[in-house]
């Protein structure tokens, strides 16, 4: 990849809850990073979380009450940001963006936000017997199934368990589609989904 991409293309993973997003993710990145490419990952939460632990200092020091913790050591830095009150909203992904340093990116991954308008991988599984989300979001790119759905789409079909075909899919799409990351922006059409 181009090392003075500043703004790398990003791609989502679309699926209903069980699909296995995570799973699959944690198969793809080993085998985008051998290809050489930098990925960086954005994840949707739905309920509140932490990245700490009780009894560590940045922990209680956050609890303590500072609004911003920064962590680092020769290996990873971490930022937690705290917000005064519960806010309302979610962080549309192009805010999440923004916020995240992509110098050092070729790609990044993005978990959920499938009600936003960028370009998207569906994942479905026909076992849990869900909507296909592909009628009702035109940024959806490509499907991964374990499913035959020949020929109800013209949108490339990919094997949900064929990490290296999905793997060449990505690849194909990092270098393709170098203008994607901005298109990260706003809601798409289709509802209750996440």
């Amino acid at each position: 990849m181009n090392p003075a991409v500043k703004n790398p293309p990003v791609l989502g993973f679309a699926a209903w809850s069980g699909t296995g997003k995570t799973t699959l993710l944690r198969k793809l990145i080993p085998a985008l990073r051998a290809g050489g490419l930098r990925i960086g990952i954005i994840k949707h939460a739905h309920h509140t979380f932490d990245v700490d632990q009780p009894g560590k200092d940045s922990y209680e020091l956050r609890h303590a009450g500072a609004q911003q913790v920064l962590i680092g050591s020769r290996r990873r830095w971490a930022l937690m940001v705290e917000h005064d009150q519960d806010v309302e909203q979610e962080p549309t992904l192009s805010e999440l963006l923004q916020r995240m340093p992509t110098a050092d990116l070729d790609l990044i991954l993005v978990e959920g936000f499938k009600h936003e308008r960028f370009p998207k991988v569906e994942l479905h599984r026909a076992a849990l017997a869900k909507e296909k989300l592909y009628p009702h979001d035109d940024n959806i790119i490509a499907i991964a199934t374990d499913a035959d759905l020949h020929p109800a789409t013209q949108l490339p079909i990919l094997d949900l368990n064929n990490i290296e075909a999905l793997t060449e899919f990505v690849r194909e799409f990092a270098t393709n589609h170098a203008d994607a990351f901005g298109a990260a922006a706003k809601p798409a059409s289709s509802e209750g989904t996440s």
